[in-house]
């Protein structure tokens, strides 16, 4: 094991540096990187001398690939569920800080930004995305759901393409990202470093960044927008099914992608589905703290839950591919039991906490 930090922090300049520091493990966000990275926050934002925070992560292949599943998966298998939402308690409260912070809140995201990864930057007034960007959302995959704030974020995203991105778990590159606002800005990968160094100098976050940034490329979703909107804007996964199903059985693009799209939904877990739909349908009348607390409502549930545990179990610990749902079938969905999901707990999220 290696004894280096998982988070190191620096000041250089005006800028507080956070470097995420577990590559090998692709940057997924551990409870102990949760607990390092807000009190450091807190204190920098008293800190006059720091004007801009800076996040960015080691190695070349991904930003933050997510949370830590493997340990929330352990920690619920060995009877320490509680635990676990411990996890998502305070992780969920360093997204909700990320999203109130006092600071330009700068993120530099070059390579993998799924899940935890997306509730680290995407709450920042930057978000930058190099030549490696890829992002996803694919907690319907594993029998969980598009939390850390997707419940804020997601349904605002233009044309339907973030809840197309939801219930599919589709991956997009940095011009697709740009197009619809998870990236603020593109910048090359090979400009990355004087684009910190600008910011560490002082210059304004604004003009650094406009100096940096580079035209993004045709975004690829474009081709595909008016279907996106017209299926995915239902608020009904039934009504999008049986559209996609509509328009795959014509010819040409539009088929296939319809055809990809429903086939990546059923391959799904059906309760996340359902839970993630109305995630979608809450999410634009709350704020992200009550999207958050909403969200850790659900999660109490899910981490008592079979799905959870069966789809880690099937895609990332014995990786069979071949998880057994309950239930198996969308139809069998008891849509009282995905109501019950939000219904107040009695261990509610404070965001006060945060501040402890």
């Amino acid at each position: 094991m290696s004894s280096e930090a998982e988070v190191l922090f620096e000041r250089r300049g005006e800028a507080g540096i956070i470097t995420l520091n577990r590559p090998k493990a692709l940057n997924a966000l551990s409870h102990q990187m949760v607990r390092m990275i807000h009190p450091q926050l807190l204190e920098w934002a008293d800190d006059p001398q720091v004007t801009r925070v800076v996040l960015k992560a080691a190695g070349e292949k991904a930003f933050c690939a997510g949370g830590d599943i493997r340990a929330i998966y352990d920690l619920g298998r060995s009877g320490q569920a509680d635990e676990a939402i411990t996890f998502w308690r305070e992780e969920y409260l360093l997204n909700h800080y990320i999203g109130t912070y006092p600071k330009p809140y700068v993120s530099l995201i070059d390579g993998i930004c799924m899940g935890g990864g997306f509730g680290l930057s995407a709450h920042g007034a930057y978000r930058v995305a190099g030549d490696r960007y890829l992002f996803a959302m694919p907690e319907v995959n594993i029998g969980l759901f598009p939390d850390v704030g997707g419940t804020y974020v997601l349904p605002r995203l233009p044309g339907a393409r973030g809840v197309y991105l939801a219930l599919t778990g589709a991956r997009i590159k940095a011009a697709d990202a740009k197009a619809v606002g998870l990236a603020t800005h593109v910048v090359p990968s090979a400009r990355m470093a004087e684009l910190e160094a600008a910011l560490a100098g002082g210059e304004p976050v604004d003009a650094a960044l406009a100096a940096y940034s580079a035209a993004p490329a045709p975004a690829p979703l474009d081709a595909h927008g008016d279907l996106i909107a017209d299926a995915f804007g239902r608020t009904d996964i039934g009504a999008i099914l049986a559209r996609l199903d509509e328009i795959a059985g014509t010819d040409g693009e539009a088929a296939a992608f319809a055809r990809k799209s429903a086939d990546a939904m059923r391959a799904a877990c059906p309760t996340s589905l359902a839970i993630t739909m109305e995630q979608m349908r809450r999410g634009p009348t709350l704020t992200l703290g009550g999207a958050l607390a909403t969200e850790f409502r659900v999660v109490n549930r899910v981490a008592r839950g079979h799905d959870f545990y069966e789809g880690v179990r099937a895609i990332i610990v014995d990786k069979d591919n071949a998880p057994r749902w309950e239930p198996a079938r969308l139809a069998d969905v008891d849509p009282d039991v995905i109501q019950a999901h939000f219904a107040p707990i009695d261990d509610e999220l404070s965001l006060a906490a945060e501040l402890a």
